[in-house]
Formats: structure tokens, C-alpha cells, sequence
């Protein structure tokens, strides 16, 4: 056997060795808990779905899933936290469409929404309702917007960059109105603020607006969706009240550090498929308004990439400044 022969065989075993201890870890997982990060406060829309799925998923695996609720900057601190994790697959991103709003919202993060994260599965997309008190006298998105061109109007929403954040700002560029943004740390304090009418509107996923709709504490006025919620039956929807361009996409979702291996993408797929299936899953799906988004991990990839084009000219052409 020549030197070089040799060279070749024992550089190929060596390759081996190396790739062996990571394909273990992946044929044997999970063997301890997984810790689930929220980005979002415990009640959010997307805190409330992915409870619902993470306990039937926590069964499938047969390893407890701890979530972590690490609110903040329109899910940012949750999400840099997730993707400068140890891509074992004991680490997990439940996060939603603000996801792929991060870089035009914060393009100094420390982490990069397309580039550092691998796309697992979408639970579905939840409409977005924008509301507000009935103390303001508004009763229609239509009067809300001619509000907005006489004076001036507040929106509240879960943070900079979140899905209640690019919900409002896609209708006030439709609408060609402004407003001023008051972010908070999460959906139910924005939502609490708006009910007292401190701010005056926001466009909040129907999972956490329905209780305060319900109870008469808000007023819906259109949902975001291009047709109309299964939850809100009743509620127009943007474009129907008068404003193109105005639909926004409230994807909700589970992602992971972008050098999990695949066998691991692959496994928590297939078992959250089986999930989404599950007649209970479906029962607790139905009042939240969530539409099927059964997409595979390469396409969640793909549509993220696209999101983020399309947020940076949103950005643009409303002219929005972040820091």
C-alpha cells in the first residue's frame, strides 16, 4: 500500500471518529428534557399555542419540554439566546412570523433570523384583530383611519419588530396614515393598556384578543387575514373594509440552532405532524382562528428568507427608523 493510500484511509477513518459521537447524539435523542424558549410573555398568542402543542409533543418524545417564556425587544433576547445554543436539539425556538421581521427591526442583533436558524414546522397562522376600547366611540376600521387623518392615534403592540408591530404598520401604510408606536413587552400588557384606552388601537393574534373581546372589553374592528377568522365570523377583514396590501401573515412555528442535524429536524417534524393531527390539538386550534400551514422544513427556510426581503422594504417605504 502506497504512503499516499494509507494517508487517504486513515484521514477517512479519522473523518469517521469525528462524525460518530454527534450521529450518536442524534440517533439516541432525546435522552433528557428539552427546554422550549417563548420570546414572548406568558398569555402572548404564540406562548399560548405552543403549550398547546408542546404537551403532546412532550408525550410523543418521552422527555419533558420546559418552556421559558425570555420576553423582550419583539422577541430578540429569546431568539439570540436560541441561537447561540449548543445545536443539540435540547434547545428549541417556538417563535412566530416577528421571526423574520428581526432583521430590519434590529440589524444590529446579534444573531441573524435566515442565517442561524433552521426552519421545523409551522403550527398554522392566527389572525390578527385590531382593536380597541369601546370608550373611544369607534365602531369600524374605516372611522379609526379618519380618526388617524384628523388627529393623531397611538398603537400599542408586543414590541419592535413583533407580529402586532408589522400587522398595524402594513395597514397604516395601506391606509397612508401615521400613528405612534407605543411597544411593550409583551401582548398582554399592550393589550390591558388598550383596553383602558390609554392607547388607542392594536392588532393583536385572535388567541389573546378573544377574552377581552368576549367580555366586551374590545372592540374588534377587522382581522388581518385575506378571508375572514372561523373565530370572528363577523369581523370584516382589511382588505374588505377598504385597504389593499393591508393582509399580514401570522405564522407561529418551532425552529432550532442552524447546525442541529438533520436526523433531528427530521424526527421533531415527523412527531409534530402527528401532533397538529391529534383530534385535542384540533378541539384547542379551533377557537384560536389557526389556518394549517403544513410546510416542510426547506420551505419554512424559503419563506423566511422571502419575509425578510419583504420586511426591510416595508421598512423602507414607510420610512420606519430603528435603532
Amino acid at each position: 500500500m502506497t504512503t499516499r493510500r494509507k494517508f487517504v484511509l486513515i484521514s477517512g477513518a479519522a473523518l469517521a471518529t469525528t462524525a460518530l459521537p454527534r450521529f450518536a447524539s442524534a440517533q439516541a435523542w432525546p435522552a433528557r428534557p428539552i427546554r422550549a424558549i417563548v420570546p414572548f410573555s406568558p398569555g402572548s398568542t404564540i406562548d399560548i399555542i405552543g403549550r398547546i402543542v408542546l404537551e403532546p409533543l412532550s408525550a410523543a418524545l418521552s422527555q419533558n419540554i420546559v418552556v421559558e417564556n425570555r420576553g423582550g425587544a419583539g422577541g430578540s433576547i429569546g431568539s439570540a439566546l436560541v441561537a447561540k445554543a449548543e445545536p443539540d436539539g435540547y434547545t428549541i425556538l417556538i417563535h412566530a412570523s416577528a421571526h423574520s421581521a428581526a432583521p430590519a427591526a434590529y440589524p444590529k442583533a446579534p444573531y441573524h433570523a435566515g442565517r442561524d436558524f433552521s426552519g421545523v414546522v409551522l403550527f398554522g397562522s392566527v389572525p390578527n384583530v385590531t382593536v380597541i376600547s369601546p370608550a373611544k366611540g369607534i365602531k369600524s376600521l374605516k372611522e379609526l383611519i379618519e380618526a388617524g387623518r384628523k388627529g393623531s392615534l397611538t398603537f400599542a403592540s408586543a414590541g419592535v419588530g413583533s407580529a402586532t408591530h408589522w400587522a398595524a404598520e402594513r395597514l397604516l401604510l395601506s391606509a397612508k396614515v401615521k400613528a405612534v408606536h407605543v411597544p411593550f413587552r409583551g401582548g398582554p400588557e399592550a393589550l390591558t393598556e388598550v383596553a383602558t384606552g390609554r392607547v388607542d388601537f392594536m392588532s393583536i393574534g385572535v388567541s389573546s384578543g378573544l377574552p377581552f373581546i368576549r367580555t366586551g372589553r374590545l372592540i374588534p374592528l377587522a382581522v388581518s387575514t385575506l378571508k375572514r377568522s372561523s373565530a370572528l365570523p363577523d369581523v370584516p377583514t382589511t382588505t374588505e373594509a377598504g385597504y389593499p396590501d393591508s393582509d399580514y401573515t401570522f405564522w407561529n412555528g418551532m425552529l432550532v440552532p442552524v447546525k442541529t442535524p438533520r436526523a433531528i429536524v427530521n424526527r421533531l417534524h415527523a412527531e409534530m405532524q402527528k401532533v397538529l393531527k391529534l383530534p385535542s390539538v384540533i378541539e384547542k386550534f379551533k377557537p384560536q382562528g389557526i389556518e394549517p400551514m403544513p410546510l416542510k422544513p426547506a420551505e419554512i427556510d424559503a419563506l423566511i428568507a422571502k419575509e425578510i426581503k419583504n420586511n426591510i422594504a416595508i421598512v423602507k417605504a414607510a420610512g420606519l427608523k430603528f435603532n
